[in-house]
């Protein structure tokens, strides 16, 4: 007999999403996500958690449109407050166009849930998704991290991710759904050989793989990867961050190559704030670089090794391209690194320059000068810049958004 979803699915819920007040559904309107809605919002009034869902409509294909009202319709039958969230992509979709629908999805989805306060947003994926994730990593050469399970909580673009199906089987849902009169809408893409999703969800039904022991693999991994996660985080258990920069113990750099590479990744995201790590080989000529006392550069940052400490800090030219966007709740971000407050009107920020240390004791800060180099500068027209990190301006407050714990969450992440 198949799992029973309305047992299975409410107590993962209770389990990851207790605590929430408040939770958004992602609902395309296929079999999964509308598995998830119905379960979700029966849960939702027994647990006192408040439901929303949203559908993303890509607009790159006829009908997604009709489909997200048709979802927003079975939304209103359940009283789950329902949107439309629309990728705006002009009708020009450039490279990879499933990995640009993805990332465009989760942008708009983090950014509907900032907005409506949510929680978390939970995600329809099941144990199929699972199976299918390993095989298309494993063809393209992952290591421990990509093969991986997915995670049922995760924290990315500052929103918690939660996927509470993923014990279940697609056919179980669609079992369920059957028996309960519960229709979905079957999206044509899902037959298109074109997507290595689609070529990898054939080629396990033509061989009758197990689907349930190829997840069981992905979960073992992800227990190896938390393993491998704590022997880093001892290894940099010396990690210190410093008003922007980051010091690790140069002892690090004699650990295993899978050991350093997980400290540099995290110390390289600490920086640059990317969801993503950028290429293994690319880390790894970074690695020996800095082995060989060198100093290097990746993503947007810059590390060396000065002494007993590898000093990671923003690469000043990155810093040059740096945005000043305003947080909802008041004050500034600048380069996604840095919160300022209290900036007096008219002022600008960008990366202090050369120009504006000159004649300054900058030493005396304890920073290096690359690491003045990319932190924000002030300017007020006709006036000198205020260097907030030197000149401790009145009434112009600056913090960094990441400290040292932020980096011992990323080792630990997935």
């Amino acid at each position: 007999m198949a799992p029973d979803p309305k047992g299975i699915v409410p107590a993962e819920l209770d389990r990851i999403a207790g605590s929430l007040t408040a939770l958004g559904i992602a609902v395309s309107g296929g079999s999964d996500s509308t598995a998830l809605l119905h379960i979700a919002a029966r849960w939702g009034r027994a647990a006192g958690v408040a439901i929303e869902a949203a559908t993303v409509d890509h607009a790159l294909r006829p009908g997604s449109a009709a489909e997200a009202r048709a979802v927003g319709q079975a939304c209103a039958g359940l009283g789950v407050p329902h949107a439309v969230l629309t990728w705006d992509h002009g009708g020009r979709v450039a490279g990879n166009r499933m990995a640009a629908a993805r990332t465009a999805r989760m942008g708009l989805l983090a950014g509907w849930a900032r907005a409506r306060g949510l929680g978390g947003v939970a995600l329809g994926h099941t144990q199929d998704d699972q199976a299918e994730t390993l095989l298309m990593r494993l063809g393209r050469g992952a290591g421990v991290d990509g093969l991986s399970a997915m995670a049922a909580r995760r924290t990315q673009q500052g929103t918690l991710w939660l996927r509470p199906m993923l014990g279940m089987r697609r056919a179980a849902l669609r079992a369920w759904l059957g028996g309960q009169g519960i229709g979905w809408i079957d999206d044509p893409t899902n037959d298109e050989r074109a997507y290595e999703r689609v070529r990898v969800r054939r080629a396990i039904e033509a061989a009758d793989l197990p689907v349930a022991g190829i997840a069981r693999s992905a979960a073992l991994l992800a227990e190896a990867r938390a393993a491998l996660a704590e022997v880093a985080a001892a290894a940099a258990a010396r990690a210190q961050a410093d008003r922007g920069m980051l010091r690790l113990p140069a002892a690090v750099l004699d650990q295993p190559a899978e050991i350093r590479r997980r400290v540099i990744v995290a110390a390289l995201r600490w920086i640059t704030g990317d969801d993503y790590p950028p290429r293994g080989d690319e880390v790894t000529r970074l690695a020996e670089t800095l082995r060989g006392g060198g100093q290097g550069t990746l993503g947007g940052a810059l590390a060396r090794v000065r002494g007993p400490w590898i000093e990671v800090m923003r690469e000043p030219a990155a810093a040059r391209h740096a945005a000043l966007e305003a947080l909802c709740g008041g004050g500034l971000v600048w380069d996604g690194r840095w919160l300022i407050r209290g900036l007096p009107p008219g002022a600008a920020v960008a990366a202090t320059g050369e120009a504006d240390l000159a004649g300054r004791e900058w030493r005396a800060a304890g920073l290096p000068r690359l690491a003045l180099l990319s932190a924000p500068a002030v300017h007020l027209d006709g006036a000198a810049a205020v260097l907030p990190l030197l000149d401790g301006a009145a009434g112009i407050a600056l913090r960094p958004l990441r400290e040292t714990g932020d980096y011992f969450s990323l080792l630990r992440a997935h």
